[in-house]
């Protein structure tokens, strides 16, 4: 109980003050403030992407200037925008739907608005062949990396064990790291597979692919996708790696989910439809900075169920 009061304390107060005066831009449309964009792991798509919108706004948005900020992803960056900590988060849809209903990760439903459906993630289980796993129930006992704390990737890992029958606690020898962590575990030898969520290609996947070639394997992900969605919902949907993604022997399938770009409910309505409109102006330069920008448009961007449009981001897709 006294946990649960602490936490709508510190909403009420995250709220108040996006509300009030101050240099956060969620104080209003006035003059100069800064902006902090929450993304992910350094070699994550969320880091490179975010740091392309960070320029973006230092250009093309007088009186604004933004920095991407290293992160453990989507749960994470949740928390930073409800508390008033960063003012933009990149995040898996599936965490955000738990965000607005108060479920998962979340005791309350989360003060979050979107601006925008982004690009997909895909679900990346890869291990060192010579462990000799061949599907998610064969981790059992084995050494796995499921993502940071508090990532969308973490999210996902617990539900995928679940899905084939596994206790994330007892059934695996789980480590909470982050995808470099996570990449040279795999090198050494201390880990014997890792659980990962992003766009395609990211680059820390591509480096582990890079120096140990056939020395990992992907594992197919099409047997634990109906017991995902029946638990979870149908924003988990059937997808594939592709061969030329990371130059695997065949395609690889796998569980797709798309990515948010979310900000606090309390966030000046202009300032939200100039950020939205921001993407879509210059998303040629995004897509400089990383290819999974080309997947951002204007007729899908709305589509964000069940989390709900900021009201800036309604008036600029009208």
């Amino acid at each position: 109980m006294r946990f649960r009061l602490v936490t709508a304390l510190a909403v009420t107060t995250a709220l108040l003050a996006a509300g009030c005066g101050g240099d956060r831009s969620t104080a209003g449309g006035g003059g100069g403030t800064r902006l902090s964009i929450a993304t992910g792991n350094t070699t994550g798509v969320y880091y490179m992407l975010g740091g392309g919108l960070a320029e973006l706004i230092d250009k093309h948005l007088p009186g604004h200037r933004a920095t991407a900020e290293a992160t453990g992803a989507s749960v994470e960056n949740i928390q930073r925008v409800v508390r008033g900590q960063s003012d933009i988060a990149f995040t898996l849809a599936d965490t955000a739907a738990d965000a607005v209903k108060g479920a998962g990760a979340f005791i309350a439903p989360q003060p979050i608005r979107a601006l925008a459906r982004l690009y997909d993630n895909y679900t990346h289980v890869i291990a060192r062949t010579d462990a000799g796993i061949t599907s998610v129930a064969g981790l059992r006992g084995k050494r796995v990396s499921t993502g940071s704390p508090n990532s969308g990737t973490e999210v996902i890992a617990l539900r995928l064990l679940a899905a084939a029958g596994l206790d994330p606690d007892k059934d695996v020898r789980r480590q909470a790291l982050s995808l470099p962590e996570t990449v040279q575990g795999l090198k050494d030898g201390t880990l014997d597979a890792l659980v990962w969520s992003g766009g395609l290609p990211t680059s820390g996947i591509t480096d582990l692919v890079t120096s140990m070639r056939d020395e990992v394997t992907f594992v197919p992900l099409s047997d634990v996708l109906p017991a995902v969605r029946a638990a979870h919902g149908p924003v988990y949907t059937e997808g594939v790696i592709p061969k030329a993604a990371y130059g695997t022997p065949s395609d690889v399938p796998t569980i797709v989910v798309p990515n948010l770009l979310v900000v606090n409910a309390a966030m000046d309505a202009a300032l939200a439809e100039s950020l939205t409109r921001l993407l879509f102006e210059h998303r040629a330069d995004l897509e400089k900075v990383h290819a999974s920008a080309k997947e951002i448009t204007l007729a899908d961007a709305p589509k964000t169920d069940p989390v709900p449009l900021h009201e800036g981001a309604k008036k600029f897709y009208g």
